[in-house]
C-alpha cells in the first residue's frame, strides 16, 4: 500500500518542481503593460487579472512573452508563461525556466528598448511600403464566403468611383476550391488572371486569404500525408483540427520540408496569376494544444507552430497576420483581431494598437473600419447603421500606421458622412510619407510607431491615458471614441498646434468641440 501511494507523490513533487514561480510586487506609481495585445484596454494592469496562459490563449490576436513597467523594469521569456495580477502584485508561472525581473532604466521607453535590443531587435526590413502610405481594402464584410470575380471588381470600382485612393486589396476566404488547394473556383472566377490584371491597372496590389489547413480526403491531403507534411496524432494518422470553418488536417511547419513545399506553392501561384501577397489567417496557438498532437519537431509547443506560420510571411513582403508569437521587429504586417460593430470596440482600438507597439509589432493595422465581425453586418440594412460609429472608427484609423476598409462606406453612409470618411482616407494618404518615415525608423531602432503617451512623456500623468496617442514623436492624436461631439485633451509639455491651426500651451487639459467631420490632432512645434 505504501509503495502504491509513493509513486503518485513523486509525480506530484516533480510537477511542482517543474513550475517556476516569480512574484513581482510593485508600488502604486508603477504600471505594467504586455503579454496580450487583445488586453490593451486593460493595460496598465491596475484591476485584478485572472491567470492568463500564453501557451493556450490568445484572444484572437498576438501574444508575446514580455511585460514592461513604466519604472524601467521588464520580464522576458523565450517560452510561454502564465501570469495573473492582484493588488500590487504580478505572479508569473513557467513550466520551462526561472524568469527574472530585469531593470533597464527608469521609464517605459527604457524598459521597452532594452527588451527590444536584446530579444527582438529589428533587422532593418519593412513590409510593402504601400501598406503605410495608402488605405487597405478587404472583401470580407461585403462578400463573406461568396468571393467572386464580378463582385470583387465591382467593389474595386466602387472604391475608385467614390473618390477613395487605391491601395492593397485583400480577397478573403472561399476564393479557392477547398482548403489546402490553391486553384480559383472556376464557377466564381472565370478569368482570375484577367481579374488581377484589371485590379493592378486600377492601382491595387492584390492579396489572397490563406490558412494552414487542408481539407481531409482531398488530393492534397493524400499527397501531403504521404510526404509526412501534416501534423499527426499519436496513432500516426493525420490529426484533424477543429477550427471556425469545421474540421481539417493541418500542415506541420516545424518540418522544414513542409514549409519549403508550402512556400513553393505560394510562389508558383504568384508567378501564374500575378498575386502580390497573402493574408495568412489562423495559426492561433489554441489549435495546437491537444496533447495527442505529434509534430516533426518533437519539443514543439503550441506557440512554436504559430511562430513557424509567421516565418513563412518573411518570404512575402505583402503579408498580413492576426495571430502571433514573438517575431517582433520583423517585416510582418499584424492586424488587430476582428472587432464587433460597437462603441466598446472603437474604444479598444487605441489601447490595443499601443499594446501591439509595446510588444514589438510596429507594423499593425487596427482591424477593419467599423469592425470585422461578419455577424454584426449580416442582414443589417443600411438605414440601421450608426453612421457616427463608422465615421469615428475611420478617424481612429486615419493616423494609425495603416487603415483598412471592408464594409463599403458608400453603401452605408449618407453623402456628408461619406465625404468625411473620404477625407480621412486622403488624410492618411497625405500623412503617408511621415508614417512611412516612422516605419523606416522603427525598422532600424525598434521604436513603436503608435506610442503610449507615457512612453513619450514619462512622469507627466499619462500612465492611464487610453484615448490619446503619439504618432511617432511629431503628432499627438486625440480621436473621439464615443457618441459625444466634445472631449478633453491632456497636452504634454511644449507647444502644440491643432488641426485647426490654433496654438496651445502644453501641460494643461483643454476641452474641445469635435463635430463629426473633425479628427483632432496636434503637431508638436517646440520643446
Amino acid at each position: 500500500m505504501k509503495k502504491a501511494l509513493f509513486l503518485p507523490l513523486i509525480l506530484i513533487c516533480n510537477i511542482i518542481a517543474a513550475q517556476h514561480i516569480t512574484t513581482i510586487s510593485f508600488p502604486s506609481d508603477e504600471y505594467w503593460w504586455g503579454g496580450v495585445v487583445a488586453y490593451g484596454e486593460r493595460m496598465p494592469y491596475i484591476q485584478p487579472l485572472n491567470e492568463y496562459n500564453l501557451e493556450t490563449q490568445n484572444n484572437n490576436n498576438q501574444v508575446v512573452p514580455l511585460l514592461l513597467s513604466n519604472k524601467g523594469r521588464y520580464v522576458w521569456s523565450d517560452k510561454p508563461f502564465r501570469f495573473s495580477v492582484s493588488a500590487g502584485k504580478i505572479t508569473i508561472k513557467s513550466d520551462f525556466e526561472n524568469i527574472s525581473v530585469l531593470k533597464a532604466g527608469a521609464t517605459l521607453r527604457d524598459a521597452y528598448l532594452a527588451a527590444c535590443q536584446k530579444h527582438f531587435n529589428p533587422g532593418g526590413q519593412l513590409p510593402e511600403e504601400l501598406f503605410f502610405t495608402m488605405p487597405q481594402y478587404n472583401t470580407w464584410i461585403e462578400l463573406m464566403y461568396n468571393q467572386n470575380q464580378e463582385d470583387i471588381l465591382k467593389y474595386a470600382h466602387g472604391i475608385i468611383e467614390n473618390g477613395l485612393p487605391p491601395g492593397v486589396l485583400m480577397i478573403d476566404d472561399n476564393w479557392q476550391r477547398y482548403y489546402g488547394n490553391f486553384d480559383f473556383r472556376g464557377e466564381k472566377f472565370p478569368d482570375p488572371k484577367g481579374m488581377i490584371k484589371q485590379l493592378h491597372d486600377m492601382g491595387f496590389k492584390v492579396m489572397l486569404w490563406i490558412c494552414p489547413f487542408v481539407s481531409a480526403d482531398s488530393q492534397e491531403y493524400r499527397e501531403l500525408n504521404t510526404k509526412g507534411y501534416l501534423l499527426k496524432n499519436k496513432n500516426g494518422k493525420p490529426a484533424i483540427i477543429n477550427w471556425w470553418n469545421g474540421q481539417s488536417a493541418c500542415y506541420d511547419f516545424t518540418n522544414p520540408e513542409a514549409k519549403k513545399h508550402f512556400i513553393s506553392v505560394l510562389k508558383n501561384m504568384q508567378e501564374e496569376y500575378g498575386i502580390d501577397g497573402f493574408k495568412f489567417d489562423a495559426g492561433d496557438n489554441n489549435f495546437y494544444t491537444n496533447k495527442d498532437l505529434v509534430s516533426y519537431r518533437k519539443d514543439a509547443v503550441s506557440v512554436d507552430h504559430t511562430e513557424e506560420w509567421l516565418k513563412i510571411g518573411l518570404e512575402f513582403p505583402v503579408n498580413e497576420y492576426r495571430a502571433g508569437w514573438k517575431m517582433g521587429g520583423q517585416p510582418l504586417v499584424q492586424r488587430l483581431g476582428d472587432k464587433s460593430y460597437s462603441w466598446n470596440a472603437v474604444q479598444s482600438l487605441i489601447p490595443q494598437m499601443i499594446a501591439a507597439g509595446l510588444m514589438g509589432y510596429a507594423y499593425t493595422c487596427p482591424d477593419m473600419i467599423g469592425g470585422g465581425q461578419i455577424k454584426n453586418f449580416i442582414n443589417l440594412k443600411a438605414d440601421k447603421f450608426d453612421q457616427t460609429l463608422i465615421v469615428r472608427s475611420a478617424q481612429v484609423h486615419a493616423m494609425m500606421p495603416m487603415m483598412q476598409f471592408s464594409v463599403a462606406p458608400w453603401r452605408v453612409l449618407n453623402a456628408e458622412n461619406l465625404a468625411t470618411v473620404r477625407n480621412m482616407a486622403h488624410l492618411h494618404e497625405q500623412m503617408g510619407a511621415y508614417i512611412l518615415q516612422c516605419a523606416q525608423e522603427s525598422a532600424q531602432t525598434g521604436e513603436p510607431i503608435v506610442r503610449h503617451m507615457e512612453y513619450s512623456y514619462p512622469d507627466e500623468g499619462f500612465a492611464e491615458c487610453k484615448d490619446q496617442f503619439m504618432l511617432g514623436d511629431k503628432y499627438m492624436v486625440a480621436p473621439v471614441v464615443t457618441k459625444e461631439n466634445k472631449r478633453s485633451v491632456k497636452l504634454p509639455k511644449g507647444q502644440w498646434k491643432d488641426d485647426l491651426g490654433k496654438i496651445h500651451k502644453g501641460e494643461q487639459i483643454i476641452t474641445i468641440d469635435v463635430p463629426l467631420s473633425r479628427l483632432p490632432y496636434f503637431e508638436k512645434i517646440n520643446n
